[in-house]
């Protein structure tokens, strides 16, 4: 946790790779057998031709982003609004990056994007946290 007293903190850019053994690990984990995320007939004749990622997954690296960020202000204080933009294709690194647009009364609203390694938006939106 990078928190300055007084400052929002900066955030990094945060990197991960989605293969298709964490979608698989997430799809047990979150009692979500849907096909289309398992290289699986339905995934192949459905709207993208081929499995896709839980979107959790992605959304997950803006939360562990701000987790690193915020410690337990993002627990007790984050919240997020985004937009699905593209579906993630595994195995898919992913990059997570939040750009502070305001401060205010101890409240920090960052832009989020998640895109591929083309700069292909998977997932933009806020996220914001108190940082006071």
């Amino acid at each position: 946790m990078n928190l300055v007293l007084g400052e929002p903190p900066g955030i990094p850019p945060l990197t991960r790779l989605i293969d298709q053994a964490m979608v698989d690990r997430y799809a047990i984990a979150a009692h979500d057998p849907n096909p289309i995320h398992r290289p699986s007939p339905e995934a192949y004749a459905g709207p993208f031709g081929r499995p896709v990622a839980h979107g959790m997954l992605v959304l997950a690296l803006v939360s562990e982003a701000m987790t690193l960020a915020f410690g337990l202000r993002w627990a007790n204080s984050g919240s997020l609004k985004v937009r699905w933009r593209s579906p993630a294709v595994p195995p898919i690194t992913v990059t997570c990056r939040a750009t502070l647009k305001s401060a205010h009364e101890g409240l920090a609203v960052y832009d989020v994007v998640c895109e591929d390694p083309t700069g292909n938006v998977l997932l933009d939106g806020t996220a914001s946290a108190r940082f006071l």
